[in-house]
């Protein structure tokens, strides 16, 4: 007979925990699914399962995350954008129908119970009612938009940004997903495509000029070793990298995620910017980000070539590794802090609101690039 490890008979309770909520969540939706019934399809104790997963939230959004990344693409989507035989789309327009039919391939099936196509549309209606949940999910739903934008902006006629307009997108997506939620049928997802399609022609007059960045501290010239932490996975794509290089390093909390613009707009040519995201609460906050950045990053990669896609890299510092590396004690939602690598040291940092755009556009004494 083999005996498992301590860690071996961990990882098989805790699938056995996520295929019982899994099959729980599909028969009876989120609102009405009970830890107690899991614990019992698993045969297990519910203090086994709330030892595995502290809360139905938790359990629910790690069924979501497992869904998106161990999945294979469904039958008839659009393929992954590195195949030659997969044009990346040429022009705005076609690029944002690419992507709307790309993310409408969740909606439910004919066939589908409730539950069950709420899963399919990893719904979070009625998850999320919560201050902190709502603000975390306000914050993300603006990274999302700025990495749609960033893609969109790769495409001709040159745009400077398309944060408005990636805004527009998925508050039309998002729209038809809570339709078919709670009225199944309503809208044709072909419909909404050439929607999205349409949206292009629009001018939005968007410009980036927030009004607190000319009021920003500069920031703090420093001379300090840099000790890189081990690699994370990069969210956009989906490569494990490491932190050793020269660039940029942005800390943000749940509930600056919008400050990831203020690096990335303000960087020079040839620099590298990673933004790590951190969460005092990495079961339920953590896992929400992880589960809308993996799912629309996805989309991106099945639509757009690697050289269109968002130029930064985006990690989720579950265990604060990158944060301690960068010098914080602490951290929280309203976390802001950057530093700049150069040769083996940091050479600036900043905390605080506009951290971001502080280090990135750090200049040494003599006005030269830091």
């Amino acid at each position: 007979m083999v005996r498992l490890t301590r860690a071996q008979q961990q990882e098989r309770t805790r699938a056995a925990v996520l295929a019982a909520a899994r099959a729980e969540f599909g028969e009876r939706g989120y609102a009405d699914a009970k830890v107690d019934r899991i614990a019992e399809r698993a045969e297990l104790t519910r203090g086994a399962v709330y030892s595995n997963f502290p809360s139905k939230r938790a359990l629910y959004l790690a069924v979501l995350v497992g869904s998106i990344e161990h999945a294979d693409a469904p039958a008839g989507s659009i393929e992954h954008a590195d195949d030659p035989k997969t044009p990346s789309p040429s022009g705005l327009a076609e690029a944002m129908g690419a992507f709307a039919r790309s993310w409408l391939e969740r909606l439910p099936l004919a066939g589908d119970t409730p539950a069950d196509g709420s899963l399919r549309l990893r719904s979070l209606a009625g998850v999320f009612d919560d201050e902190p949940g709502r603000t975390a999910l306000a914050q993300v739903t603006r990274l999302e938009s700025l990495l749609l934008a960033l893609a969109l902006e790769s495409r001709p006629p040159h745009h400077t940004r398309c944060v408005r307009l990636a805004e527009l997108v998925l508050t039309l997506l998002n729209g038809a997903g809570h339709l078919a939620d709670t009225a199944p049928g309503f809208a044709d997802p072909f419909d909404v495509a050439r929607a999205c399609e349409h949206l292009a022609g629009l001018d939005l007059a968007d410009t980036w000029d927030p009004p607190h960045l000319p009021f920003v501290a500069p920031a703090q010239s420093v001379q300090e070793r840099w000790e890189p932490p081990a690699e994370l996975p990069d969210q956009i794509t989906g490569r494990r990298v490491g932190f050793g290089a020269d660039g940029v390093l942005v800390v943000l909390g749940a509930g600056r995620l919008e400050a990831a613009e203020e690096a990335v707009r303000a960087a020079r040519p040839g620099d590298r910017i990673t933004v790590a995201v951190v969460t005092g609460d990495p079961a339920e906050i953590g896992r929400l980000v992880r589960l809308r950045v993996g799912d629309l990053t996805g989309c991106l990669r099945r639509v757009f070539e690697p050289e269109a896609r968002p130029g930064f890299r985006l990690v989720l510092d579950g265990h604060a590794t990158l944060a301690s590396a960068v010098g914080l004690p602490d951290i929280g939602d309203a976390t802001e802090a950057a530093v700049r690598v150069q040769a083996g040291e940091i050479v600036a940092r900043a905390r605080g609101r506009g951290a971001a755009h502080a280090v990135a556009t750090a200049t040494s004494p003599d006005g030269a690039g830091t």
